[in-house]
């Protein structure tokens, strides 16, 4: 088998989407000679992971799937996936959260603040100590049997239910909610731009993809751009929301 093969077949093992020859040789040819096949299947993956499925060069667009018709008919009782499909993320919530408690959520994102149990630090701050570390790194050592969060955002509790909106190659949207928790799904966790293989026999029902741990990969990446705006779009449908409820009362 040649560098191409082996680079597909080695891109195609990690449950990625199928790259296009093109891709495929601009990556070999960069450099001459190529970089050792491990190198170039981190660069593929990498690069893979942040593209927009529905617009970009890199994917053979007749070797990956979409959604079936009428995937997202409200009328439709029951549909199986007959094959895989690779998605992205384009939307999340946390259906078991208040709106007033996603608002805050998504503020202390914003903040740069990390939760520890009861304890806020503010990561930004970087003032030192007369030891020469920072404060924000003394209140960690410090604190190191609670474990910190990442984004800001606490943990989503164990019966935390989690709607998303999936997007596949050719642009169609759909939600999907959690039928099982998955502790790798949630608002802050999940970034928008993910990828994730729904397997085949995923449900679908009355236009929603049941999500199951046993039916989908969750493949990581995420597309930069996105993530800003869906920010600032989700804090702004929010406080629109809540100040509509407010205005009725």
């Amino acid at each position: 088998m040649d560098l191409t093969g082996q680079l597909r077949a080695a891109i195609l093992a990690q449950y990625l989407p199928h790259p296009s020859s093109v891709f495929l040789n601009s990556l070999i040819t960069a450099r001459s000679p190529p970089p050792p096949l491990p190198s170039l299947v981190a660069t593929a993956k990498a690069r893979l992971l942040a593209a927009d499925l529905s617009s970009s060069g890199l994917l053979s667009t007749g070797s990956v799937p979409s959604f079936p018709p009428g995937v997202d008919a409200a009328a439709t009782r029951e549909l199986r996936l007959q094959r895989p499909v690779h998605v992205q993320v384009v939307d999340v919530e946390n259906l078991s959260l208040s709106r007033w408690e996603q608002i805050e959520e998504l503020e202390a994102v914003e903040r740069g603040e990390t939760t520890r149990g009861r304890e806020v630090i503010r990561v930004t701050a970087e003032d030192d100590n007369e030891n020469g570390e920072s404060s924000a790194q003394t209140q960690t050592q410090r604190s190191s049997t609670r474990t910190p969060t990442s984004t800001g955002i606490r943990p989503a509790g164990k019966n935390a239910t989690h709607r998303l909106v999936l997007q596949d190659c050719k642009g169609t949207k759909v939600f999907a909610m959690e039928l099982k928790r998955m502790d790798s799904i949630g608002v802050g966790t999940t970034q928008m731009g993910e990828k994730i293989l729904l397997k085949a026999g995923t449900v679908i029902s009355r236009g929603t993809i049941l999500l199951e741990p046993d039916k989908c990969i969750l493949l990581g990446g995420k597309i930069e751009a996105w993530q800003r705006v869906w920010m600032d779009g989700r804090l702004a449908r929010l406080r629109e929301a809540v100040n509509e409820d407010e205005s009725r009362r």
